[in-house]
């Protein structure tokens, strides 16, 4: 019987009161964009709003706890915006939306750093079953980086795979990893290339006994990417069935999936909250072309980060994923 599994891709927007004393705390607003170190006050405000998007994922119904990403200002590039061998320089648009990063430029060997392990430890002292680690995938931080010093794309794709894979090796026990990859579909990559993202993500992927999904978004793979990525060894792919539905119900039919699959069915852009049961009859129209039933898990999730959105919405997308998940599984049975 299919398990429908409710989750988010992680990276939350800070509560309303955290984003006012952290403003307060650092001179600043949030999305202006800091290094990876905070003084025991800051810490100590960014360890509170983990807790709570905890309780409110808890709260919500959510399968699949994630730690929310919230010191994360650099979005996607932010294990590589706090580790030693990277100086960030100019601010630099986030694909083709109104938020910005700190160009990552790689300068030095990218060894072990441990900052996410650290952000997942924390929060592995609140979940204590269904926790969720999110890193970007290797092709998305590559694309979203500078390389000064390895010289070479290939051998730079290959050091931020295994830069991400010692990450991951040191993750407290997880029951899932979300590895997302919007570059998959933003700025996808060229005969050969295509073949090496499909190796990283799947070296990354081994470094975990977790169940791994591989998400992109803001759109559906091209044919060739979608077949390549299916050669790594991972448990899931997500679907952005937000941004594009017709190319992603035809990779499914030509191609197929593992043996779980990730449904991006709630908008994580957009303040509108869509009600379970509308998520609910989403799932049903994919599973009229699939079926969806054939998958042993389908993960039910925004089909982007949350960042974007008001906190008040953000914890109205919780309550219908949850809401919907279980809509699902008293549908299927």
């Amino acid at each position: 019987m299919t398990d429908y599994v409710s989750t988010t891709p992680g990276l939350f927007p800070l509560p309303d009161w955290a984003k006012e004393d952290l403003s307060d705390l650092k001179g600043h607003q949030k999305g202006d964009l800091i290094g990876g170190d905070e003084d025991g006050e800051i810490a100590a405000a960014y360890e509170e709003a983990r807790g709570e998007v905890i309780d409110r994922q808890r709260e919500a119904g959510i399968d699949r706890i994630a730690e929310g990403q919230l010191r994360w200002d650099d979005m996607l590039a932010h294990p590589l915006a706090v580790h030693d061998a990277v100086e960030t320089r100019g601010i630099v648009r986030y694909y083709d939306n109104n938020n910005f990063y700190r160009e990552p430029v790689v300068s030095g060997d990218l060894d072990f750093s441990g900052d996410v392990a650290s952000e997942l430890e924390a929060a592995s002292d609140r979940v204590e079953e269904g926790l969720q680690a999110v890193l970007p995938g290797p092709y998305s931080l590559a694309d979203l980086a500078t390389d000064e010093h390895y010289g070479d794309e290939a051998e730079f794709l290959a050091a931020i795979a295994d830069f991400l894979a010692g990450e991951a090796e040191a993750f407290p026990d997880h029951e899932t990893l979300f590895l997302l990859e919007p570059s998959l579909v933003e700025s996808p990559p060229e005969d050969g290339e295509d073949e090496r993202a499909s190796e990283a993500i799947d070296e990354v992927a081994s470094a975990t006994d977790s169940e791994v999904v591989v998400q992109p978004y803001w759109g559906a793979l091209e044919e060739k990417v979608y077949a390549h990525l299916l050669d790594a060894d991972v448990d899931a792919v997500g679907f952005d069935f937000v941004s594009d539905r017709e190319d992603n119900v035809y990779n499914l039919q030509e191609y197929g999936a593992p043996g779980s699959i990730s449904l991006g069915l709630a908008d994580g852009q957009n303040t509108l909250v869509e009600e379970p049961e509308t998520i609910r009859e989403r799932v049903e129209w994919i599973d009229d072309q699939l079926p969806v039933s054939a998958f042993e898990t389908v993960y039910l999730t925004t089909n982007t980060e949350t960042f974007y959105l008001p906190y008040a919405k953000f914890e109205a997308k919780l309550e219908a994923l949850g809401e919907a998940a279980e809509l699902a599984e008293v549908k299927a049975a």
